[in-house]
């Protein structure tokens, strides 16, 4: 009995090994330190195998660097879900965001699709795919902890990732100082919730620090 994959499953195996071969290849290196045939041996592939499954090294960069903060976007759910009150889950969210090792990737390849529109699609399949993913986690955050927001979650997850990449940009634009120093747990309205309208949730940590101020 003949043990070989149709041709379909071979073609849909050899574009994920070189698409994972192209993301460790990317992250360790860079766009400019990795070229087609490195990622085509890493894949035990040959190299025109990278442009029929892709096209070229230019969108293979575009999936690969997306690819990345995908999984980097999914490891942020852990961090934002041990965090007890509102503030300190705006800032741990914004602080480990702006430090994934995928937002500068996935900057170069928002430059890259400027200069080629053709790739434009690509990007833009691959953002909103993270802004549902975004979407998805903040909301049932929001209903586990009882907390709101003060605008729909689309736009909460949307401003908070344009937020992120921005400020990365910024920084490698040359201006002076780091993208930490933009203030992207500030664009979160993520707050205490309420139980009824007009009424305050019961009091978490946070809620109690501020009654006690009030009351010294």
């Amino acid at each position: 009995m003949s043990t070989a994959q149709p041709p379909r499953l071979r073609g849909r195996r050899t574009r994920a090994l070189l698409l994972d071969a192209a993301v460790d290849l990317f992250a360790a290196r860079g766009f400019d330190g990795v070229n087609v045939a490195d990622i085509a041996a890493a894949a035990k592939a040959h190299p025109n195998q990278v442009t029929y499954y892709f096209g070229s090294k230019d969108a293979l960069f575009v999936h690969a660097a997306f690819l990345m903060l995908l999984r980097d976007a999914a490891r942020l759910e852990p961090i934002g879900r041990r965090q007890r009150t509102p503030a300190a889950f705006r800032a741990a969210l914004s602080r480990t965001a702006l430090a994934l090792p995928s937002v500068p990737a996935v900057v170069e390849a928002m430059s890259i699709t400027r200069r080629r529109p053709e790739l434009r699609p690509l990007a833009e399949q691959n953002l909103t795919v993270l802004f549902r993913q975004a979407e998805h986690y903040l909301t049932a955050i929001l209903e586990r902890r009882g907390w709101a927001i003060d605008r729909p979650a689309e736009v909460e997850t949307r401003t908070f990732w344009s937020a992120v990449l921005g400020a990365r940009l910024i920084a490698e634009s040359g201006y002076p100082g780091t993208s930490a120093d933009v203030d992207v747990a500030g664009v979160l309205t993520i707050h205490e919730g309420r139980t009824r309208r007009g009424e305050s949730a019961a009091p978490g940590p946070e809620n109690e620090r501020q009654a006690l101020r009030g009351r010294s």
